[in-house]
């Protein structure tokens, strides 16, 4: 596996694969890598000649200077994940000036809404943060293929409606949510945990699960009293927010209409970890 320091070296390497024909399949991280990334890779390898990844902490999605600080960093055990996975055949490892050469901002982006919603409510600016360093990244690795994990949905959707406005030669694929035995989704944010926390957060996930299975005739009203009279029961964790959205546009709805597709998502605060789910609705 090649280790790709720079922009420069990534575009020597780029150019020789693409001499050959190769198809090339890109899964763009922050680190801190677990079994959900190598899912990621796992799909890639499936559909194209050769796997990229790319490890980079990009400053801009971050609205909280102390966030920023706290994620986890280990580059050396990242690289050895990928090594020992032999599912990656290059890592670029971008420096901020790689990313970001003249300042260290956000473009701004147009997402016909979807950034409004969700996530966006409570961390505006993210998405442009988002957008900008995968934009930046996409013209630079030249990948035809491009996996992201379903547990950030909306992230999902984002670079799916970035890459149709923008017209990027690139198609976007997404994956399913990798889970720990116990249902919990797995996250880089999640290490921060105890075993016995993490045990705990399983409730998460059987949340999850009492939704899909109640969706059809229960009210969506009803669904929500539900989920949180779930967490008052659970005092030491932290209901951030709960709602059911239409798939298409994020949108929170207040009852289910025919021939539409819904998804519930969920964020819970754990001994100060931020942790986020969703599930498809039938």
């Amino acid at each position: 596996m090649e280790v790709l320091k720079n922009k420069k070296t990534l575009q020597d390497f780029i150019e020789r694969q693409k001499e050959m024909g190769k198809k090339i399949g890109f899964a763009p991280t922050m680190g801190a890598l677990h079994n959900g990334h190598l899912s990621l890779y796992e799909a890639a390898r499936k559909e194209n000649d050769l796997v990229i990844s790319s490890i980079f902490v990009n400053p801009t999605q971050f609205n909280n200077a102390e966030d920023l600080e706290k994620y986890p960093r280990d580059t050396d055990r990242d690289i050895s994940i990928l090594k020992n996975s032999g599912l990656v055949d290059a890592v670029y490892l971008p420096q901020v000036e790689d990313i970001y050469p003249e300042k260290t901002e956000s473009q701004r982006y147009d997402y016909d809404g979807l950034e409004n919603e969700m996530e966006g409510k409570s961390r505006p600016g993210h998405f442009d943060g988002v957008g900008t360093v995968v934009e930046e990244l996409f013209k630079q690795v030249k990948a035809d293929n491009a996996y992201f994990g379903e547990k950030d949905f909306q992230q999902l959707a984002i670079i799916k409606k970035m890459v149709e406005k923008k017209l990027l030669p690139i198609k976007i694929k997404g994956v399913s949510i990798y889970r720990a035995e116990n249902g919990l989704a797995l996250s880089s944010r999640n290490q921060r945990l105890t075993e016995a926390r993490k045990e705990e957060a399983k409730i998460i996930f059987e949340t999850l699960m009492k939704v899909k299975k109640s969706f059809k005739n229960t009210s969506v009203l009803n669904i929500k009293e539900n989920v949180n009279e779930i967490f008052q029961n659970h005092k030491d964790m932290e209901l951030e927010y709960f709602l059911i959205a239409d798939e298409s546009t994020l949108k929170e709805i207040d009852q289910r209409e025919e021939n539409k597709s819904y998804r519930a998502f969920i964020v819970v605060n754990v001994d100060g970890v931020r942790l986020i789910d969703n599930m498809h609705l039938d």
